[in-house]
């Protein structure tokens, strides 16, 4: 009879526990967690077999296990094990591994994961921001930046909106380009020699993005609903910022440009600073509020709601707090400047840019990315029928 030895592996069994899941030891394989769990499927149910592979180190199977992404930490299980055990955190530290094990440079992983880089992760942005303004902003002929001397707070004279959308642009196609490598590794890994497939990729991948914008299986969560709200809200207020965005970009930055190239007869339908009751910045301020209570409520449940929302590894919870900084931060900017006060408007607009770029810029190595792992996962599940509580045709 063949046997095989089992290697596990003690460097991801340790970071499992540092990043939130150091109660995986405590597991006695009783399967109450598999039983309690709304979102587990009947055949080969999780997270009882994912306990056992992390207690074992088995970095080389979790890694690529679709089940890893159909739990949402809702810790209905958590709240129900016999032995807190915490399931729903250890499958939250195992996630945040795989950021950084499909991460593309590996050291990007490894950074924002680590406390002792965020000083340099953010300096990069700040001297790079800096930069930009002593190169970019305009100046009076005595040399003077010319931010300083106007009455009017304008921010496009301070951090030219040219300089961010360049920034914004070439930063993100860059950072797309080093996430796809991760991306695709991942759903290589995804697939198995003994998977049969039942619906297509493109149909997958449609219902499963309506299902992520629905929110549905979150709504099946007991012990930590209320953070499908909260998860609500920040999608929103992400659509509603990226929506905002891309219509200064086409209505204002984009004629702007084609007239610099010598259109003429383009026009900008509008022209900044936009200011209350305009429906573009009744928008962006509406988005940024919802970013900002999404991420609070998050917040305050982290402080007063351990045992339902779970333990949170650092980057998990550096994730969270750059999103709340980025909505306060974007409120705060517009208030000031509507207040008046152009050195506090000044510095709260530069730390709203800084957090915005630290999020897109550092998108595939933080949380940030688990849109896009879980987005592929649960399209994976669906094709090869391990989508649960679903009634469609085929994926039972």
């Amino acid at each position: 009879m063949a046997t095989s030895a089992i290697k596990p592996d003690m460097d991801f069994i340790r970071d499992i526990r540092k990043a939130g899941g150091d109660s995986v030891k405590k597991c006695y394989q009783c399967a109450t967690c598999s039983v309690v769990c709304n979102l587990s499927p009947d055949k080969k149910p999780f997270p009882r077999k994912e306990m056992l592979m992390a207690q074992w180190g088995r970095l080389d199977m979790l890694v690529k296990d679709p089940d890893v992404w159909l739990c949402y930490q809702c810790n209905d299980c958590s709240i129900h094990c016999p032995r807190n055990a915490r399931p729903g955190d250890v499958l939250a530290a195992v996630r945040a591994y795989v950021y950084r094990n499909y991460a593309f440079p590996s050291f990007m992983g490894k950074a924002l994961a680590t406390p002792a880089a965020l000083p340099l992760l953010l300096l990069v942005p700040i001297l790079i921001m800096v930069a930009c303004i002593f190169l970019t902003a305009p100046r009076t002929a005595e040399g003077a930046f010319l931010f300083a001397q106007e009455n009017v707070i304008d921010f496009n004279l301070f951090l030219p909106h040219s300089t961010v959308d360049a920034l914004f642009v070439f930063g993100n196609i860059l950072i797309f380009i080093l996430a796809a490598v991760g991306f695709m590794r991942f759903w290589k890994n995804l697939k198995s020699p003994g998977d049969q497939q039942v619906m297509s990729f493109w149909p997958a991948a449609w219902a499963t993005f309506t299902e992520v914008i629905m929110h549905r299986r979150f709504k099946q969560c007991e012990a930590n609903s209320i953070r499908s709200t909260a998860h609500i809200l920040l999608l929103a207020g992400f659509v509603g910022a990226m929506i905002t965005t891309g219509l200064v970009l086409f209505f204002v930055f984009l004629p702007h440009y084609a007239n610099l190239l010598g259109f003429e007869s383009v026009n900008s339908f509008f022209h900044v600073p936009i200011d209350l009751p305009h429906p573009v910045k009744f928008l962006g301020a509406a988005s940024g509020l919802l970013i900002f209570l999404g991420s609070g409520i998050m917040l305050l449940r982290r402080w007063g709601a351990k045992d339902e929302v779970g333990a949170s590894g650092y980057a998990d919870n550096l994730f969270l707090y750059i999103i709340f900084l980025t909505g306060l931060t974007g409120l705060a900017s517009w208030l000031l400047r509507v207040a008046g006060s152009a050195s506090v408007a000044y510095a709260s607009y530069f730390l709203h840019i800084l957090f915005v770029y630290f999020l897109l810029w550092y998108m595939p190595y933080s949380k940030f990315a688990h849109m896009f792992y879980r987005t592929l996962a649960l399209t994976h599940a669906r094709m090869i029928g391990r989508w649960t509580g679903e009634e469609e045709a085929g994926t039972e």
